[in-house]
């Protein structure tokens, strides 16, 4: 099936306030450019360079969203354009995209990343860590970041029943914070289930574009 094919498939199967994040990391502009003439704005990129220059030369009404590991020192690059950094995993993290938001006089937005997994391997905060950071007054203090919910990853397995039981502990816990509206789980093999345990957001790469990776540059 074409990219246009596959999106489209993916968009009748999913209920109409899920937002596909199409995930075009390694992916040519080319391929960028058959997902956005089908209508796709939403698209997530994994790495601080790659994503800038695709920004640079892309259609601007393209939504960007940052789902790798982000380290600070790099934030800078993407702070004037990003519309979503979903994998926030620290305090330090936060203030680092507040301080860059006040240089480019906006706000950004931005999800906490929760550890719910079962692999080491995997990035992001334990829920009293959350908790801990959104209850405290320094958060509180920060003007040029906006948390609008949250995102994780499920552990790579076949199990479903762990994939179902590790999301739906990440929807228990946001159910604290009823105003943080996103729910950033789900990726090409697990959406579905994802989806089925209260996921607003699926980040979608091999099952629009195919597996293979493409030199980018």
């Amino acid at each position: 099936m074409s990219i246009e094919g596959n999106i489209e498939h993916i968009k009748e199967t999913i209920p109409s306030n899920v937002v596909l994040v199409a995930v075009s990391k390694t992916k040519p502009n080319e391929m960028v450019m058959e997902a956005y003439n089908a209508g796709q704005r939403d698209f997530g990129e994994n790495y601080v360079q790659e994503l800038v220059d695709k920004q640079e030369l892309l259609p601007k009404d393209i939504r960007w969203h940052f789902i790798g590991h982000l380290q600070s020192n790099k934030v800078k690059y993407i702070a004037p354009f990003v519309y979503l950094i979903h994998g926030v995993d620290s305090f330090s993290l936060l203030k680092e995209i507040n301080k860059q938001g006040q240089k480019n006089n906006r706000v950004i937005d931005c999800l906490l990343q929760i550890f719910v997994a079962q692999e080491e391997t995997k990035f992001g905060l334990d829920f009293k860590e959350a908790t801990d950071i959104l209850n405290s007054e320094e958060f509180k203090a920060l003007k040029n970041i906006s948390v609008k919910g949250f995102m994780s990853m499920a552990s790579n397995t076949d199990d479903q029943e762990q994939i179902k039981t590790e999301f739906a502990s990440l929807k228990k816990f946001s159910l604290q914070y009823p105003d943080y509206k996103i729910l950033s789980f789900g990726m090409s093999g697990d959406y579905e289930i994802a989806i089925e345990q209260g996921s607003t957001m699926i980040r979608v790469g091999s099952s629009i574009f195919g597996e293979r990776n493409y030199d980018s540059k």
